[in-house]
């Protein structure tokens, strides 16, 4: 079955650096799209940045953007997000997912078909 493993989380400084690792497994990572997402308590689950299997084009939240990067290392199944110049803001359990379409965007978890369980990130000020 399909298996998504979040690592790299933690409690940061305002303005430092965190990289997230998505660990993928039991699917043709090649030909799924892969998504980050957050959720605040309280708010919405929010797309951050994706990455498609169709062209290989990556897309950011406008709240992320110039800040965060997304990459994948199809050799190792693995997709990561860096994280720079954190904000308090940015505190959130973040999740990777997969859309099966390739496509990756938008950025909307109904669109996501499977989901890891989240790796905290704590942003203090």
């Amino acid at each position: 079955e399909v298996q998504l493993v979040e690592s790299g989380g933690g409690l940061v400084q305002a303005g430092g650096s965190l990289r997230l690792s998505c660990a993928a497994s039991g699917f043709t990572f090649d030909d799924y799209a892969m998504g980050w997402f957050r959720q605040a308590p309280g708010k919405e689950r929010d797309g951050v940045s994706c990455i498609s299997s169709r062209d290989g084009d990556t897309y950011y939240a406008d709240s992320v953007k110039g800040r965060f990067t997304m990459s994948s290392d199809n050799a190792k199944n693995t997709v990561y997000l860096q994280m720079n110049r954190l904000k308090p803001e940015d505190t959130a359990v973040y999740y990777c997912a997969v859309d099966i379409t390739g496509w990756c965007f938008p950025l909307l978890p109904k669109r996501y078909d499977d989901w890891g369980q989240g790796t905290q990130v704590t942003v203090s000020s």
